[in-house]
């Protein structure tokens, strides 16, 4: 296990993407997001996605130079156009934007189409939560993993919602989750890993669950049937709730703002076509609603007693979306972002194939 540095994880990214023809601002873009949700604990959206990217751009399904650009602004309203690039700069791009217009409106909406995969979308909710606003996330996705209630086949993706908001003296409220029970990519990290992934997790075509990992990467990304299970998994644990927040993202992040539906596009795409993934970023000044000082008191009071609860196991106190988050990026800042040899190979792989040297470090 390798514990690189996130210096030298950036610099890799970096190096890898202005190889492949990525131009300077945006590679330095998507190389923070990725570094950045790699530090906050989210090992199946950072560096590991560089093999994901290398074989869309292979395929001719990512244009790694697309510049994206506003092709609608209204008021509080706005639409960007990722140009077929990776999802990163445009998303970023969006979220700016809609904290400009809540700023000037006291609410924001921009929508992105002709995107790619994003990240985590914790970093764009978390960008507003830092200019003092609450955010909202949600996408599309290009994978189809996600089984519908009832159903023994993927239809949905992992279709995932973040939401952030600032408080006073505490840091910001980050909740960033999968719709699915967990998301795609951190089935392929136990996989890589060679780890047993927990029952509920993946199914197979017949409703039954899956714990090999090396089975359960099979279902989730190369069989046609079985896959991920919606949050709260079988119907009578509330895996029904998960379908319709998994709909409700795809409905804001796909449909509202011109994004494909994945079982459409995979039906009708040419090679050569775009991917055409969506996402939807909003920003809410609380200003709007009351003064930002009862609004922070309160939210800080919210905070406060939810510490204050007593935990089932004294050991495992009780926390708030967004601190596992934190305690991660403090851990991994000190120690190093660990990274199995599978993926550390990988990376070097990735590095020869883009004619780039191979620059992880360890940490300490």
């Amino acid at each position: 296990m390798l514990h690189a540095t996130h210096d030298s994880i950036r610099a890799q990214i970096l190096a890898i993407l202005t190889a492949w023809g990525s131009p300077p601002h945006l590679a330095e873009t998507t190389a923070d997001i990725m570094v950045e949700t790699d530090l906050s604990g989210v090992d199946s959206h950072g560096i590991s996605m560089l093999m994901a990217y290398e074989d869309l751009l292979k395929r001719g399904q990512l244009r790694i130079a697309g510049e994206p650009r506003v092709v609608r602004d209204f008021a509080a309203t706005a639409m960007v156009d990722g140009a077929d690039g990776l999802g990163h700069p445009a998303a970023f791009m969006a979220m700016k934007f809609a904290i400009e217009k809540a700023r000037a409106f006291g609410i924001g909406a921009v929508g992105v189409v002709n995107s790619h995969h994003f990240g985590a979308a914790g970093c764009y909710a978390r960008l507003a939560a830092e200019a003092g606003l609450i955010g909202l996330v949600t996408s599309s996705t290009r994978g189809i993993l996600m089984v519908p209630t009832r159903a023994a086949e993927p239809v949905l993706g992992t279709n995932p919602i973040a939401f952030a908001a600032p408080a006073g003296k505490h840091k910001p409220v980050v909740l960033d989750m999968a719709t699915t029970t967990v998301a795609g990519n951190k089935v392929k990290v136990y996989h890589l890993n060679d780890k047993p992934i927990p029952e509920g997790w993946v199914q197979d075509g017949e409703g039954k669950p899956v714990t090999d990992s090396h089975i359960a990467n099979d279902y989730v990304f190369k069989h046609k049937e079985g896959g991920i299970t919606p949050v709260g998994g079988p119907e009578s644990l509330g895996g029904h709730k998960g379908y319709g927040l998994a709909l409700m993202a795809h409905i804001l992040g796909g449909t509202l703002v011109g994004a494909s539906f994945s079982p459409i596009r995979n039906r009708t795409q040419k090679p050569d076509d775009p991917n055409n993934i969506g996402h939807f970023m909003l920003a809410v000044d609380p200003r709007a609603f009351r003064d930002i000082e009862g609004y922070e008191s309160d939210l800080d009071a919210v905070i406060d007693v939810l510490h204050a609860t007593r935990p089932a196991d004294p050991a495992k106190p009780v926390l708030v979306p967004g601190e596992p988050e934190e305690m991660s990026r403090a851990k991994r800042l000190a120690e190093g972002i660990p990274m199995p040899e599978s993926l550390v190979q990988h990376v070097k792989d990735v590095a020869a194939r883009a004619g780039v040297d191979y620059i992880l470090k360890a940490a300490g």
